[in-house]
């Protein structure tokens, strides 16, 4: 196969499987190397953004999935004819706040920083598929322990964890008040107003 046809390969394996697929698994289809599989990856992906496709192609880390370009979400859900899914309620955005930034987490963990019963929810999140079990942690009782999937990073238009925006704002850096200044200067002394 020449470079267009390995290309074509590619674009008909991500679109037959709907979700993301490992790197080293598509270029075990294609019996190519890894590193040649990426470099063909990123060409497909800038040609949908060179046209403005209504086709994107996400890369989650070592995985690679065709999706739709958000931007035509609306007319995709038109023409499925598909009933709108209800919006995520607050207590759901904060379970997912809790477990994208502190994962792997115990149900009693979400319980504890939220102050609420978040059994409900967690099982919600889970149907969504917007969370998943990641095992136990080792902690009397081996609870059960969450973590978020690649269908909330999708929805969050997220390439990976390390795309969350910071919990705090960073500080601003400015210079440090001299030591010597004393510090019962009003403010308009301190700025060096004068009347």
């Amino acid at each position: 196969m020449n470079e267009k046809q390995r290309i074509g390969a590619l674009e008909a394996m991500l679109f037959a499987h709907g979700e993301p697929v490992e790197l080293e698994r598509l270029a075990d289809a294609l019996h190519a190397e890894p590193i040649q599989t990426q470099i063909l990856l990123e060409k497909l992906q800038k040609q949908y953004d060179e046209r403005d496709s209504g086709m994107v192609l996400l890369n989650f880390e070592d995985r690679w999935q065709m999706a739709t370009r958000p931007y035509y979400g609306e007319v995709v859900k038109r023409i499925l004819d598909t009933r709108r899914n209800a919006p995520l309620s607050p207590a759901a955005l904060e379970v997912l706040a809790v477990i994208a930034y502190n994962q792997p987490v115990s149900r009693s963990f979400i319980e504890q920083v939220r102050g609420v019963d978040s059994s409900s929810t967690v099982a919600k999140l889970l149907d969504k598929g917007l969370i998943e079990e990641a095992g136990r942690l080792d902690l009397p009782g081996k609870p059960v322990s969450f973590r978020v999937t690649d269908t909330f990073l999708r929805v969050f238009g997220l390439g990976s964890l390390a795309d969350l925006p910071p919990l705090h704002e960073e500080e601003p850096s400015g210079p440090e008040p001299d030591a010597e200044e004393p510090q019962d200067k009003t403010v308009a002394e301190q700025l060096e107003i004068r009347p």
